[in-house]
């Protein structure tokens, strides 16, 4: 693709779901990723939200001269009350990868998290989509009701992170993680329209428009 100096200029548009309990820090996660910024007052997410962020993608160990990927990353963030929780699976089959968190300090969001994994396999695009367990709050650890041991053992297979979306810790690395392997699995995959809303080399204006675009848009390769 040549430059012409378009900011919707990307070579892929991947979504990302946040998913967890109420409280366990979901917009402050995103904001903390896409923005550096935190709130420390709590406001409810009602619904769906979503913040973006372009990044430089370049495969582990991959030659430092390697032209990297442009990523548009959509980061989509869902209400954890029950009573938005059909609109929330609504969204499941159109994101490429989950992050999946808990509160380090709540013994409830944490035990909920076989639940979340479950509804995962149920609605997602396929029944082991990408996902990552991020334990946060690390910021609260006089709090701290489950420890690392206990959650690396509920993550089982799944990458585990400690975050904090007040100080930023491991945020990036979470995220970072989660692109990784959602690039490696459509690399390796033949059929790459089985992903949902995966965009190629798409010029368009917004995400909005790219969201409009239908099944043109798709990469079939």
């Amino acid at each position: 693709m040549n430059d012409t100096g378009s900011t919707a200029e990307y070579d892929y548009l991947i979504k990302f779901l946040a998913l967890g309990d109420s409280g366990v820090g979901k917009t402050s996660f995103l904001y903390q990723y896409t923005d550096g910024t935190f709130n420390s007052k709590f406001i409810s997410t009602v619904g769906i939200d979503f913040r973006e962020k372009r990044v430089m993608h370049r495969p582990r160990g991959a030659d430092a001269n390697a032209r990297g990927q442009r990523v548009h990353l959509q980061l989509w963030d869902t209400a954890g009350q029950e009573r938005f929780r059909s609109l929330t699976t609504a969204f499941f089959r159109d994101a490429m990868g989950f992050i999946l968190l808990f509160d380090l300090t709540s013994e409830q969001s944490f035990v909920n998290i076989r639940n979340w994994i479950a509804q995962l396999q149920m609605h997602a695009y396929c029944e082991n989509p990408d996902i990552v367990l991020c334990g946060n709050k690390t910021d609260l650890e006089d709090q701290r009701v489950v420890s690392e041991e206990k959650a690396k053992e509920m993550a089982e297979n799944l990458p585990y992170f400690e975050t904090s979306a007040a100080t930023g810790s491991n945020v990036s690395k979470a995220i970072e993680c989660l692109l990784d392997k959602v690039m490696i699995r459509m690399e390796q995959s033949v059929d790459k329209s089985q992903f949902p809303n995966m965009y190629q080399n798409h010029r368009l204006g917004s995400p909005m428009e790219v969201d409009e675009a239908g099944e043109d848009g798709k990469c079939t390769c």
